[in-house]
């Protein structure tokens, strides 16, 4: 009696196991392939997104379609926001890859943040008003965080092909293509580093959300059009 009981739970255990891997598998799959999910872990995109919002991001976007500006991309920051090596080792690594895989905490090399300026464009801070210009036209931005400039910091660049000018909404708070000027590829973030766009705020539940395709007031024209 004791070896027929046996057999049936050791058999349970084992679709269990098979159910949960298949289940893994799957997940995978549909994360690297059609969405995502990631977690914020700074106030850089206040008050879109708050430090501790998971955010649903899809990887198929932009197949179809160009990245424009206004819209929030997040995106792989290795070799421009941040070294392509961490440096602590492949443990280390494997341990902090599985505990932002599964929504524990944001990433090192991950960054979410607004596109201000395309290929061509001409990006400057700031005009006479106080406001970013994109070839030449002040740029009105409601997106940006309540009691905040549009930029302390001055610039003037000009966005290479196939590069990108990205920027926090909360300017304050937000490290990003103004804080790499003087670096290798002057701030720009290659837009083959994008991985999608945020879809849906999924947590905490009292902030669940579609995020619809962001669109900036005004939409300049590149020099010469």
């Amino acid at each position: 009696m004791e070896t027929s009981e046996r057999r049936p739970r050791k058999q349970g255990w084992r679709f269990v196991l098979l159910a949960l891997v298949l289940a893994i598998a799957i997940s995978g799959l549909v994360r690297s392939l059609w969405l995502d999910v990631y977690y914020i872990p700074s106030e850089s995109m206040e008050p879109l997104l708050g430090a501790g919002d998971r955010i649903l991001v899809s990887r198929t976007a932009y197949s179809s379609e160009p990245i424009r500006r206004g819209d929030v991309v997040v995106f792989d920051g290795r070799g421009s926001f941040a070294p392509l090596s961490s440096g602590k080792g492949p443990f280390v690594d494997a341990v902090s890859a599985a505990s932002q895989w599964f929504g524990l905490t944001g990433s090192d090399t991950t960054y979410v943040k607004r596109v201000i300026g395309v290929a061509g464009d001409r990006v400057q801070c700031c005009d006479a008003n106080g406001l970013l210009t994109v070839n030449g036209q002040p740029l009105e931005e409601p997106y940006v965080f309540q009691g905040d400039e549009p930029s302390k910091q001055k610039f003037d660049v000009v966005v290479p092909e196939g590069r990108l000018w990205l920027m926090g909404d909360h300017r304050s708070r937000s490290a990003d293509s103004r804080g790499l000027l003087g670096a290798p590829g002057g701030g720009m973030v290659p837009t083959e580093r994008v991985i999608g766009r945020p879809v849906q705020i999924i947590w905490p539940l009292d902030r669940f959300a579609e995020m619809p395709r962001s669109t900036q007031a005004e939409t300049p024209l590149k020099n010469g059009q």
